[in-house]
């Protein structure tokens, strides 16, 4: 599920919104109100329930093959995403929709901020929501890795030291850190 030319995505849980109004987001560093999407490369981050930890890494201009062979693997591909088991039944069963939103009033947020997209004013969808369908099935299609861990953290404290591009969502939902001695 992407975004066609002259869209953005937003994705949900819910399939009855009418419009999109600006609000301010409880875990915002900002006071401004917004309407938030997604452009199609940054997609793939929201093919999960909403409250979902998950981190993801993906090969990018810079990223040295020693980091891809050891975050991706040697077998290929350019992107991998990392979820805790206790996640796999909720994946497996959600519902979730994706709205598609025209792309005229959305901007980056700032110039560090691209994994999103804001627009301030009220945004009405191009359509009705559109079911997302079987997300284990569209992470394969897209050929992108599901790795399911049992615990997120030992995993993301690597990839954010790499040469990777790297993003987290809802981390502050993961398991607790496990702390282990020396090997």
């Amino acid at each position: 599920m992407r975004p066609t030319p002259g869209e953005v995505l937003h994705f949900s849980e819910d399939p009855t919104i009418e419009r999109f109004v600006p609000h301010v987001v409880a875990t915002s560093t900002t006071t401004e109100a917004f309407v938030w999407a997604v452009d199609g490369p940054r997609s793939p981050d929201y093919w999960f329930p909403r409250q979902c930890p998950r981190g993801m890494a993906w090969v990018v201009p810079a990223t040295t093959r020693a980091d891809r062979d050891r975050v991706i693997g040697a077998g290929g591909g350019t992107r991998v995403h990392a979820i805790e088991y206790g996640w796999l039944p909720a994946i497996q069963a959600v519902r979730l929709y994706a709205y598609r939103l025209p792309s005229a009033p959305f901007r980056h947020p700032s110039p560090t901020e691209t994994h999103c997209l804001v627009a301030t004013e009220t945004v009405v969808p191009l359509g009705p929501a559109e079911p997302v369908g079987d997300l284990l099935a569209l992470h394969e299609a897209a050929g992108i890795q599901l790795r399911v861990l049992d615990n997120l953290w030992p995993w993301w404290d690597e990839v954010i030291k790499t040469t990777l591009g790297w993003s987290g969502i809802r981390l502050r939902n993961a398991r607790p850190r496990v702390h282990r001695g020396p090997l």
